[in-house]
């Protein structure tokens, strides 16, 4: 197992304007070359966590920390490395493309920001990652983004992340809207960019399943604080010290179909 840190936070805080506090105190380490899970019950602040990593935290909180870095580099001004070295994969998906201009010519936009490359050296790029994604017919991006399903979309979305090829892609939740083939092969693809290309995930999710089948590495979260953190395979073999943490494991089988799939 990998010991380096690719991005770590201390002493994480956030809270609203009432002062009422949302995260507290959290340490973070992603570390290099794994898939990192953040898991927790809706409301535990994992996406919270995300989105102040990213300095896209909702207006109206503030946040404070004593230590945040990059690849060992001063990480305050975040926004510089998004796109290029830090892909995110929000929730947000149906918001991420406007419906004035084909899908084709925003995603070569994107990419030519951050790469010196031609039209066609872009397009290509993109229609390899969109086989990554499960999405074949490369004729999809010809098209608005009203005229793609939600599935769809999310996954043209994904594929606007991956053509980039960061070092270091945030997943929030990647799969909760996809069925049940699409989103095992988005979470069978997340695992191949850890194991094949040495990349790094940092994933987001409820599904302790998820963490079980793909995860190398996680941190419990419970109403804005770590609870527990550890290598996947303290929790394959239930060896885990924290109540809420036995809980997570013990309902897994339990939860609805709606909100654990077990891919």
């Amino acid at each position: 197992m990998p010991s380096l840190t690719l991005l770590k936070i201390k002493n994480l805080n956030i809270s609203d304007l009432n002062g009422t506090s949302l995260i507290k105190n959290l340490n973070l380490d992603v570390r290099k070359g794994i898939l990192n899970v953040i898991i927790g019950e809706s409301g535990a602040g994992k996406s919270l966590t995300a989105r102040a990593l990213l300095n896209y935290l909702p207006k109206g909180l503030d946040m404070n920390f004593t230590e945040y870095q990059f690849e060992n580099n001063e990480a305050r001004d975040i926004k510089k490395f998004l796109g290029k070295d830090i892909g995110y994969i929000s929730q947000n998906y149906a918001q991420s493309f406007n419906e004035h201009t084909r899908l084709e010519k925003q995603l070569i936009a994107i990419y030519r920001t951050h790469y010196d490359a031609s039209r066609s050296e872009a397009l290509e790029k993109i229609k390899n990652a969109l086989k990554w994604v499960n999405l074949d017919d490369s004729n999809i991006i010809k098209k608005y983004r009203f005229e793609l399903s939600g599935r769809q979309l999310e996954r043209v979305y994904s594929d606007s992340v991956l053509m980039l090829a960061p070092i270091l892609i945030i997943a929030d939740e990647p799969v909760a809207s996809l069925d049940v083939v699409n989103g095992h092969k988005i979470m069978q693809l997340l695992q191949h960019i850890v194991k094949d290309h040495h990349n790094t995930v940092l994933l987001i999710t409820h599904n302790m399943n998820h963490v079980l089948r793909y995860g190398d590495y996680f941190t419990v979260m419970k109403r804005g604080e770590v609870v527990e953190t550890g290598e996947v395979g303290n929790l394959l073999e239930n060896r885990v010290s924290h109540s809420y943490t036995k809980q997570l494991l013990e309902n897994r089988n339990s939860m609805s179909q709606s909100e654990f799939h077990d891919y």
